[in-house]
């Protein structure tokens, strides 16, 4: 169907629909015959009612009289409403007129304002197969990397103001470094935070993919994801072949990794199809301590897709986070330096101790390695990872939020 065509069926259905009220309204008739000659009728039935119940001696015969004559002045009345109303049957015709112009505004008028606000004017009829064939069309025109990257990726930044010329000098010597020996996997796991830290996405890519393919079969789905959200990055936002495929390793070693899972839910969305989107986000959502990195990007867009996708869904509120949060360590950062290391010391401690003995989610977990992190105390912040990774071995989900804690926190690849 061609969009001039819907437009003239639309616009047919509702000005004719507009006009049966309003001749509906003009007649003033809801039946065969006006109201006043059923009036009529029934006042005639009425005064044979009376003459019947009189002969019986059910009523006496003065009250008799005074129904008939009350009944008649009704007749009369019906009567002369009738000869002057003609066809209309008394309906004020200005009301009439008024009633049929408000029908048709609000049918024609009103329906297109209504689709303008809730429909899709100018996209064209689909139905879901016809949908489905277009999704599978656009996954195999998708762009490489080099493509995306050139289509899509952001010009070379500058130096963060932050950096200063030795630290630029540092990581040029790196780069020395890796070149002669390629095979340093260490080395190039520097430099792609060096590089990603400069904002240079496609040489941070470039290294990983050069680290992910030296360690072959042994490479985590962690380092398989952070290729994929490396090459995401660099194409700005845009999830090529490559990407799609890293993800898919990352997702084969690890069915439950987070981050490959929430960019799996974006590249679907990007080839339109909310239908398998929703449930992977929606599971992510679910499974995903408060603080996940990912979390706020999906509470945004959940509800939305999940309409798109036919599908009813209340997100689960955000629960309290106990411990110390990004908030906390903000309005610390007010206070004097002895005051806010004692603050920040307490609350580190008080959460130290309760995992300790009693134990605790995985958000608490991660709360405290990032927390290490921030206090630069890494090797308690390693103990805290490895004991976290004991506790939640069997919860792929929890292990994947808190090695995001780790990873920040400097203790983990």
């Amino acid at each position: 169907m061609t969009l001039m065509t819907f437009w003239i069926i639309a616009a047919a259905l509702a000005v004719g629909t507009g006009l049966i009220l309003a001749l509906a309204l003009l007649r003033g008739r809801p039946g065969a015959e006006p109201p006043a000659a059923y009036d009529l009728r029934v006042y005639r039935d009425q005064l044979g009612e009376i003459d019947r119940d009189a002969a019986r001696g059910v009523i006496a015969g003065d009250e008799a009289e005074r129904l008939r004559a009350e009944v008649s002045r009704r007749i009369l009345a019906a009567d002369a409403q009738l000869r002057a109303g003609g066809a209309t049957a008394g309906q004020p015709r200005l009301a009439g007129w008024a009633g049929a112009i408000v029908a048709v505004t609000m049918l024609a008028g009103g329906g297109l304002a209504l689709y303008a606000v809730v429909g899709a004017p100018g996209y064209g009829d689909m139905p879901l197969s016809m949908r489905i064939a277009a999704s599978e069309a656009a996954r195999a025109e998708r762009l490489s990397q080099e493509a995306a990257e050139a289509r899509f990726g952001p010009s070379a930044p500058p130096p963060p103001a932050d950096v200063t010329e030795e630290h630029l000098a540092l990581v040029q010597r790196l780069r020395e470094v890796v070149a002669a020996r390629p095979e340093d996997q260490q080395g190039l796991q520097f430099l792609v935070r060096s590089e990603a830290a400069l904002g240079r996405m496609s040489a941070a890519r470039e290294a990983q993919a050069r680290l992910v393919a030296l360690r072959g079969e042994t490479a985590s789905a962690s380092d398989h994801a952070a290729l994929a959200e490396l090459m995401i990055e660099a194409a700005g936002g845009y999830i090529s072949t490559e990407a799609e495929d890293a993800l898919r390793a990352a997702l084969e070693r690890d069915p439950r990794a987070p981050t490959a899972r929430f960019y799996l839910g974006l590249y679907h969305l990007q080839l339109d199809r909310p239908d398998r989107a929703f449930p992977i986000w929606r599971d992510l959502l679910e499974e995903s301590t408060p603080d996940a990195p990912w979390v706020p990007a999906i509470r945004a867009e959940i509800g939305r897709i999940a309409q798109l996708a036919g599908v009813r869904y209340q997100p689960p509120s955000p629960a309290a986070a106990p411990g110390p949060s990004a908030a906390d360590m903000q309005a610390a950062a007010g206070m004097d330096p002895e005051a806010r290391a004692e603050m920040i010391r307490g609350m580190v401690d008080g959460l130290s101790a309760r995992l300790a003995a009693e134990g605790g989610p995985a958000g608490d977990w991660a709360r405290l390695i990032t927390a290490y992190g921030v206090l630069g105390e890494t090797d308690k912040a390693r103990e805290a990872w490895h004991e976290a990774q004991r506790n939640f071995a069997d919860d792929g989900a929890a292990l994947g939020a808190l090695r995001e804690a780790a990873r920040g926190a400097g203790v983990a690849q």
